[in-house]
């Protein structure tokens, strides 16, 4: 498993959501980005994680926070475990009274639960291999970048400053 940080969420060319991922450890997955696709509330919840942008009324991943956090359970990490026919597969590992369980999750779900819990995210080697794409975006290593981060976050920003929730409406 390669830990991964969220370098953002970019819109391809039909206007889906695609969620992007960035190995920070593991020397064969650097250079390497995951694509991930994902629902647009979904994004607009890891968005609003990420930046640790207020919301009016709790996203479904922060109810999810919330009931682990009142039965004093700790999330953590959460894996991106595999890919089959195009489906990604993850879970989330928490840590209970009762000891800790891995609770099958989508990507996207687990991602913003990490996020808003500050939890490591990982992805099976396997994954990556299979499904990483070379790093075009942040022009490969070194994995961090503050100022090309911040340029990012600017993006996300004006992107959650504008957007309507009717734009998800069918």
């Amino acid at each position: 498993m390669s830990e991964v940080r969220v370098i953002g969420v970019a819109l391809d060319s039909i206007g889906q959501p695609v969620l992007l991922l960035k190995p920070i450890d593991g020397e064969a997955a650097q250079g390497k980005i995951l694509p991930i696709w994902i629902g647009p509330l979904e994004a607009t919840s890891i968005l609003a994680a990420v930046q640790g942008s207020p919301t009016p009324r709790p996203f479904a991943h922060d109810l999810m926070r919330s009931l682990i956090e009142a039965i004093d359970g700790v999330i953590l990490h959460v894996e991106v475990t595999r890919i089959d026919e195009g489906t990604f597969y993850a879970a989330v590992r928490i840590e209970g009274s009762n000891g800790e369980h891995l609770v099958d999750a989508r990507p996207s779900d687990a991602i913003a639960l990490a996020a808003r819990v500050g939890a490591p995210i990982h992805v099976a080697d396997e994954v990556l291999a299979e499904a990483g794409i070379e790093d075009t975006l942040t022009g490969g290593p070194p994995p961090h970048d503050d100022a090309a981060d911040e340029e990012r976050l600017a993006e996300f920003r004006r992107f959650l400053d504008t957007v309507d929730p009717d734009d998800f409406k069918e």
